[in-house]
């Protein structure tokens, strides 16, 4: 799969802009602040119809302007997808493929798988477990159609229950009703997460050691209260409990995945040069899984990644990153010599911008 060029009117700050994209290596540079991250972004909403950074749907509208558009044309290997997106202020958020609106959100992701490394995947380690489980979400969603459904109907029901439980209902046939649904749903998640993990290790410590250079061990453990519990048995036990604070407590909606370096925590132990490096291996490890599985590879969108890495470790992730095994990339960087210079490692076809107050300029090849 191939992004050839992207469209965006009134994303954040960007207020019109029109790229047309290398198939291989695709570099932004500018000054912080300037947007291109906003514009790696912009195509990463095109895949998951959500910013990346979680940014409300009516705040990526650019300031005094009443609705933002983007839209992307990509090619497959015996097709052409044009996916249209609109966020207009008092209506509802609209996506299209080839002019056609889609029924529901959840049936558009998977069809542009996408992996994003950026500075805020620090969170993965020092947020709270709402960001490891969404990576975990994130992951098998993008290739298993029923994962997200189960999700959504989990969502559903729990939120259903926790009303149940701020209203003091006493109506136990529809706890009842609604924990079934939540177990049925939540079994299916609990496997499909635990499956993914045993997976996705060895590919994670492969990469880890690939730009390490080191025999340092990372892995990553499941946590979940169904390894050890029937989650209706859980749920009728603590629902006492429960009425009093208002909210469901047990759940895979409390899973977590523990991260770790030779077998101790890494956001206990971890360097900021450990973290980040951990981290990258993590999204490339991302990428490999995907595309294993999938029927395109996903693009993978590199923001701002290079800074506070020795020169070594750069080396590595440029060298593994143009290998075959990987297809469209967008970098962006701060220093247009650091970018020339990933640029002749590669020896790829590639585009190069420059990005300044919103506005992306072409710039021409190096010599």
């Amino acid at each position: 799969m191939i992004l050839s060029k992207i469209s965006i009117l009134n994303y954040k700050n960007i207020m019109q802009a029109d790229v047309t994209c290398s198939s291989k290596v695709n570099c932004f540079f500018g000054n912080n602040g300037m947007g291109k991250t906003n514009l790696l972004d912009a195509i990463y909403f095109l895949s998951f119809c959500k910013s990346h950074v979680h940014t409300p749907d009516l705040l990526i509208i650019h300031r005094d302007e009443d609705v933002c558009v983007l839209q992307g044309e990509y090619g497959f290997d015996d097709s052409r997808e044009v996916i249209f997106c609109s966020v207009r202020h008092g209506q509802r958020k609209q996506f299209k493929r080839n002019l056609k609106s889609y029924d529901k959100l959840s049936e558009h992701i998977g069809l542009l798988p996408l992996v994003m490394v950026s500075p805020s995947d620090s969170d993965l380690i020092r947020g709270g477990s709402e960001e490891r489980r969404r990576f975990m979400d994130l992951i098998i969603s993008q290739h298993d159609p029923s994962y997200l459904h189960a999700l959504i109907q989990y969502g559903k029901a729990l939120m259903q229950r926790n009303q149940l439980l701020r209203n003091q209902s006493c109506d136990n046939a529809l706890f009842e009703a609604l924990e079934m649904q939540m177990e049925v749903h939540g079994v299916s998640i609990y496997e499909k997460r635990a499956r993914m993990i045993r997976e996705f290790v060895p590919l994670f410590d492969a990469y880890h050691r690939v730009i390490c250079n080191s025999s340092e061990a990372v892995g990553l453990q499941y946590v979940s209260q169904l390894a050890s519990c029937r989650l209706t048995d859980k749920l009728a036990a603590d629902r006492e409990r429960e009425r009093i604070v208002g909210h469901t407590l047990a759940g895979i909606h409390k899973d977590d995945m523990e991260m770790t370096l030779d077998d101790r925590l890494i956001r206990q132990t971890g360097s900021q040069g450990q973290n980040k490096t951990y981290l990258i291996a993590l999204k490339l490890a991302q990428f490999a899984f995907l595309a294993a599985r999938g029927k395109t590879k996903p693009i993978l969108l590199l923001d701002d990644i290079f800074d506070k890495l020795d020169a070594g470790r750069v080396e590595q992730i440029i060298q593994l990153v143009s290998g075959e095994q990987f297809g469209q990339i967008f970098i962006t960087d701060t220093n247009r010599k650091y970018l020339d210079r990933i640029l002749s490692t590669i020896g790829q076809d590639y585009t190069l911008y420059k990005v300044e107050n919103g506005e992306v300029t072409p710039l021409e090849k190096m010599e």
